[in-house]
Order: C-alpha cells, then sequence, then structure tokens
C-alpha cells in the first residue's frame, strides 16, 4: 500500500516513545511504502486534496530515524492510506484539516476517520457514557464551575481541548484559585473548560488501555511523579507495567462498538481506578511501552485491522 503520515515534525520523535514512529516502522516491514507531511503542508486545490511532503523510510537508529526524499506535491486520493496523526491542540487548524481529509474519495481510507475524530474529541466523547464516568462538568460561567465544587469537593480543572497535561489543576474544596484560573484561562481562549471529581486513585496510577478496532489489546499504567497531580508521560509519569481488569473491560466492551462503528482504528482510553476520564482519538499514545511491557505487537495489530478493512 501507499501509505501517507500527516504528522508533527519528525526531527525531534523519540524512537523509543513515539507511537507514529512505531506505525511507520511495522508498515516498512511489511513492504509498504511511505510518504510524510505536516499539518501546514496540507491543502485543497481545484477539487484535489493535496499535500507537500517526502518520501520517508525509518530506521530504529537514535539521530538518524528518518531518510526523506524531496520535497513533492502529491494527490493524496492516489494513496491507500492517510494517517491523521498530528497532536493536540484541538484548535481550528486541526479541525480544518480532518474537513480537508474528509473530502477524499472512497479508495483512501483516513485513520482515525476524520469526522468523527473532528465530532469525538478525547474530553467530549465520554459524555456519551455517563454511567463510566466521574462526575463531569463543561462550562465557562464560574458560577457554574463553583457549583460543581461545592457538590464534588476537590476537583480537577483543565482546558477542554488541551492535552499532554498542560493546564491540569487539582482544586480542594476551599482553594481560593478557582477565579484566578477562570480569569486566566478565559483571558486568551474563548474555549470551555472541563471539571471532573478528583479521584484520589490517581496516585496510583492512571491507565491507558489501547483498542484496536473497537477491542482491547491491552494496558499500562502511568504513575504521577512525586508531588504531580499529572501522570501523563509528557510532563514525567512513570509507566509500568498493567494488566486489564473487570471493570476495564466493561469499559470497553461498552465503547468499543461505538468505536468500532466510527472508524476509530486505535483508541487509547484513560481509567483512573474504576472510573472513564477520557477517550482519545486524535493521536493517542503508549504503543512502544505496552509492546515492551506485554511483548505484543500492537502495531502489528493496527496493520492487521486496516489491511482487513482495506481488502
Amino acid at each position: 500500500m501507499k501509505i501517507a503520515f500527516q504528522m508533527d515534525p519528525i526531527g525531534p520523535v523519540d524512537i523509543d516513545a513515539d507511537t507514529t514512529f512505531r506505525l511507520a516502522e511495522a508498515a516498512q516491514a511489511r513492504g509498504h511504502e511511505l510518504f510524510y507531511y505536516t499539518p501546514d503542508h496540507l491543502a485543497y486545490e481545484e477539487g484535489r486534496i493535496t499535500a507537500r511532503g517526502q518520501d520517508l523510510r525509518v530506521r530504529r537508529v537514535k539521530g538518524d530515524h528518518a531518510e526523506l526524499g524531496e520535497m513533492r506535491q502529491v494527490d493524496l486520493a492516489e494513496f491507500d492510506v492517510v494517517w491523521l496523526r498530528q497532536d493536540p491542540p484541538f484548535d481550528m487548524h486541526y479541525i480544518t484539516t480532518t474537513h480537508l481529509l474528509e473530502r477524499l474519495g472512497p479508495r483512501t481510507m483516513v485513520v482515525n476517520d476524520p469526522f468523527w475524530v473532528r465530532n469525538s474529541p478525547e474530553k467530549l466523547l465520554v459524555l456519551n457514557f455517563p454511567e463510566l464516568t466521574p462526575p463531569t462538568a463543561i462550562a465557562r460561567d464560574l458560577a457554574t464551575l463553583r457549583a460543581f465544587r461545592e457538590r464534588h469537593g476537590d476537583i480537577i480543572l483543565k482546558p477542554l481541548y488541551g492535552n499532554g497535561g498542560a493546564g491540569v489543576f487539582k482544586l480542594a474544596q476551599g482553594d481560593g484559585n478557582l477565579s484566578s484560573l477562570h480569569e486566566m484561562f478565559t483571558g486568551f481562549s474563548r474555549e470551555p473548560l472541563i471539571a471532573q471529581k478528583y479521584l484520589p486513585d490517581v496516585s496510583k496510577g492512571d491507565k491507558r488501555v489501547l483498542l484496536v478496532d473497537g477491542k482491547p489489546v491491552g494496558a499500562i499504567n502511568r504513575v504521577p511523579a512525586k508531588g504531580e497531580v499529572r501522570s501523563n508521560m509528557h510532563v514525567g509519569g512513570r509507566p509500568e507495567k498493567a494488566t486489564l481488569t473487570d471493570r476495564d473491560r466493561e469499559i470497553c466492551a461498552a465503547i468499543g462498538p461505538v468505536l468500532h462503528e466510527k472508524g476509530q482504528v486505535l483508541v487509547g482510553i484513560d481509567v483512573i481506578g474504576d472510573w472513564l476520564t477520557e477517550i482519545n482519538v486524535t493521536s493517542p499514545t503508549g504503543v512502544q511501552e505496552l509492546e515492551r511491557f506485554d511483548g505484543v505487537d500492537v502495531a502489528g495489530a493496527v496493520w492487521d485491522a486496516i489491511e482487513a478493512k482495506r481488502r
């Protein structure tokens, strides 16, 4: 197959942790042709969806992991698969790329399906499963956020469309910073905030469960650094081996059919204790860590699913 990766710049990626690199590596091992471009080089031109990028070969050599061809423009309709793999923030630039990729014809499979990526961002898709999630409020109104904290005590407050643990705050019942944080966030953004009841189990870790075509393939636990409430690996969270509990499988059984139906091939969900907190569909991570801990070929399972869909 001819496969294009729409992703952030490949030069700085950590080849021992980056999921997109691992997906490219596994595709190359199967004989597929790779092409790479960044989102700012995606375009609509007189009915065609084009991208300016480079042919790509990858190798597991630090500092020399990507061999790139000459910059050239391609018609993405000539590709079999296009991977939507740039990281959030989930802003209008990101949303526009989903609109453009959605215009590709039936010959080209976009993973994950851009229509449902756009309509199922991480912190909103979970609202479809209130029985699985902790108490949650999404609001820009300070009075609503105050009332939510009054009802639930300690809360987590974060930007609705943030990522990687950026801008995440724990606010205790009597913490006087809620107004200041609200003022800060609303001063530079028109987006709402999301508040969730604080789950003390986060001190034991925030479990990342990976699903391929709606079925769980394994999990890793991300443990916050000492003195931290955030467990994201971007901010120092430590990955540990984990197993799927009965509750994890119950959550996956509830959401898996929806993910399959909406064309979300690779998804990472976040589970704290017994509660689902996020469903990550934009560019979920954790594949390499899970492969090291469990010895399972997650990238291979992803390509098996894509190749089966293509057939």
